[in-house]
C-alpha cells in the first residue's frame, strides 16, 4: 500500500489545517490507521490514530483537544484536523497503516507503511 500525505504549508497561529492521506494499492477500510509527527530536533511520536469504522479513536495526550483524525473509507483516505494551531505544532506529518492487530499504538514499528510526510509551519 502508497499513502501519500498532503495538506500542510505555512499556516497562521490560531487557524486550523485539515491534512489528508490518500492510500492506493490497498483497501484501507479494515485497517488501524494513525498520525505521527516530527517535530524540529525531536523524534517521530504518534499523534492520533482512527480505528476502521471510524467511531473509536488513540489520542496521545497531547493531541486530545484539538487534533482530530477521521477517514473516508470509501475514499480510502483518512484526516487529520488540527484546531487552534500552536507554534510547536510545527512539523512533518506521517500517515502509517497498521495491518496486523496490534495493541502498541505508539509504536512505530507496529506500521507497515508510511506516507511521505506534510509539512506544517505554524507561523506567528
Amino acid at each position: 500500500v502508497q499513502l501519500q500525505a498532503s495538506g500542510g504549508g505555512l499556516v497562521q497561529v490560531g487557524t486550523s489545517v485539515k491534512l489528508s492521506c490518500v492510500a492506493s494499492g490497498r483497501d484501507i477500510s479494515t485497517y488501524f490507521m494513525a498520525w505521527f509527527r516530527r517535530a524540529p530536533g525531536k523524534e517521530r511520536e504518534f499523534v492520533q490514530g482512527i480505528y476502521a469504522a471510524g467511531q473509536t479513536r488513540e489520542y496521545a495526550d497531547f493531541a486530545k483537544a484539538r487534533f482530530t483524525a477521521s477517514r473516508d473509507n470509501a475514499k480510502n483516505t483518512v484526516y487529520l484536523q488540527i484546531d487552534r494551531l500552536r507554534p510547536e505544532d510545527t512539523a512533518v506529518y506521517y500517515c502509517a497503516i497498521r495491518e496486523t492487530y496490534k495493541s502498541r499504538h505508539w509504536d512505530e514499528s507496529e506500521y507497515s507503511s508510511w506516507g511521505q510526510g506534510t509539512q506544517v509551519t505554524v507561523s506567528s
